[in-house]
């Protein structure tokens, strides 16, 4: 399956319509983006059941700002609409096959629970902040990485 184009306006439908969205958060002048794009569209032939997206950062900047997304290329992993890993850098096609594999392993029920004892302990901790869905989606891609790089390192 070929890269889709993301924009502001198709994000949530087509994140909100997939299992498994691998977005590629890159920008024309970028080497390292040039470099990982080729290994981004061979993994997407290699997993047509996953939805493999590229965001023009410099075409979406609002879309790029919602995402904190200040070093480029970053690669977000988003599943069950829950973004599991966001790291900047241009990975080698092991670790991108490796990170891949991982995602998929993950139990959501597992991870959904982890989120909402998170959230619920903040909740005690703060008082009356209400911890946002930004921040809970943050802790999910955080703990992915370190099972992540635990794993993959």
């Amino acid at each position: 399956m070929a890269t889709v184009e993301l924009t502001g306006e198709t994000f949530e439908s087509v994140v909100g319509s997939a299992d498994m969205v691998l977005v590629d958060f890159w920008a024309a002048w970028c080497g390292p983006c040039k470099m990982f794009g080729p290994i981004f569209e061979r993994a997407s032939e290699r997993y047509p059941d996953a939805v493999f997206a590229k965001v023009d950062t410099d075409a979406e900047t609002d879309l790029a700002q919602a995402f904190g997304i200040s070093s480029i290329p970053t690669l977000m992993i988003i599943r069950d609409n829950v973004v599991l890993y966001a790291q900047p850098g241009a990975l080698p096609e092991q670790a991108l096959e490796e990170l891949i594999t991982k995602a998929r392993e993950l139990d959501m029920d597992e991870v959904r629970a982890s989120l909402a004892k998170d959230e619920a302990g903040d909740e005690a901790q703060d008082g009356d902040e209400v911890q946002g869905e930004d921040e809970v989606q943050g802790e999910a891609a955080a703990e992915a990485e370190q099972q992540t790089q635990q794993q993959v390192g």
